[in-house]
């Protein structure tokens, strides 16, 4: 945090000054991580959990000792294995036809965690045939996803997945890193229409399917909503696209989980066709994002949206899921977000239910 002798803009040009050092030396390495904790459903979890601490020690390490915490993050990511067991990617769109806005072509500096030539997929992390499935919540991590996608993303589809539901954990083209809120929330259409199409191969209800977005991800999941809820189209934004069957199912959640990512105070948000589901916020009250909940929670209000809104005593930004790492609970009064959320779902979806059969 800034010291009485840095003002704020001092202190952030220390850290993006330190993050571009840091880069020059780990950046191959890191971006090489990337698809590993992207894929945090096949690997060991202990390893994972190695591997992210030993990125961690490299970004608060002195500077001298910072290449033997790049040479044994190094060490560690090559020796990881995938477990016999492992799922396979679902991908969202056929080869070649992912819909594009964003001119980006060049990733030589490591400035994101993905390549041009990313291909969005999610994993279907699923109950066991002897439990009944109370519906399904599709959870995106925020960032730039890489590491944030093993506590904010794999941990969190385990909690859910305890809690009951079948989960999916969306790997999407992540908001400004660099693709459009357009392109991120069309993965993230697409990855509702393929749960919604094979709702009976998940033994779920198609009318009740949850999107659980943290940070960044919130942006994701809001994006999904004002972009392809509706009578909304992907031909809409993407001129040259060329529809599928999966386009014929709709493509926008039934219930939002919005974890510490509400849009940025000021934004100008346009609800015109939008039809926005039912909305859960959970922020601390040590996060900057309280100040966007302040600006959205009245806005969304004024519209008609039915929102539950809960705040935690002492809590910063980016808390979900954080226990696998930390290897301990420190804000355990945030905890009670997972089980108020199962409340908040099963209650959207009940109604749902009770609305589809009038």
């Amino acid at each position: 945090m800034p010291t009485e002798k840095d003002t704020m803009q001092e202190f952030l040009e220390k850290m993006f000054g330190l993050m571009r050092d840091v880069k020059a030396e780990f950046g191959p390495e890191e971006h090489d991580a990337v698809e590993i904790f992207e894929d945090s459903p096949c690997y060991p979890l202990e390893d994972l959990i190695e591997l992210y601490h030993l990125g961690e020690a490299v970004y608060r390490c002195p500077k001298e000792e910072r290449y033997k915490h790049v040479e044994n993050f190094s060490q560690k990511r090559r020796s990881m294995k995938k477990r016999p067991d492992s799922p396979e990617r679902i991908y969202l769109w056929p080869e070649g036809r992912i819909p594009t806005l964003t001119d980006y072509s060049d990733n030589s500096e490591y400035r994101y965690n993905h390549n041009p030539d990313f291909a969005p997929y999610m994993y279907a992390l699923t109950l066991p045939r002897e439990v009944n499935p109370k519906g399904a919540v599709v959870v995106c991590a925020g960032g730039d996803h890489g590491s944030c996608s093993l506590p904010e993303g794999f941990q969190n589809c385990l909690d859910f997945q305890n809690m009951g539901y079948q989960v999916f954990m969306l790997n999407n083209r992540p908001n400004h890193n660099p693709w459009s809120e357009r392109e991120c929330g069309a993965d993230a259409a697409r990855a509702i229409r393929i749960i919604r199409r094979d709702a009976d191969k998940y033994r779920i209800d198609p009318h009740n399917i949850a999107f659980a977005g943290y940070s960044n991800g919130g942006v994701t999941g809001e994006a999904c909503i004002l972009f392809y809820s509706g009578d909304k189209k992907m031909t809409d934004y993407f001129q040259d696209y060329q529809p599928d069957e999966l386009d014929e199912v709709y493509g926008a959640p039934d219930a939002f989980l919005c974890i510490y990512g509400p849009r940025f105070a000021g934004a100008k948000v346009d609800y015109t066709g939008v039809v926005y589901p039912p909305t859960f916020f959970a922020v601390g009250r040590e996060d900057g994002a309280m100040e966007n909940l302040h600006a959205t929670y009245p806005d969304l209000i004024a519209h008609g949206v039915p929102v539950e809104v809960h705040t935690f005593a002492g809590v910063p930004h980016g808390k979900a899921g954080v226990r696998v790492v930390e290897g301990q609970v420190n804000y355990p009064n945030f905890e009670l977000w997972l089980p108020l959320a199962d409340a908040f779902l099963q209650d959207v979806f009940h109604k749902e239910q009770e609305d589809f059969f009038v």
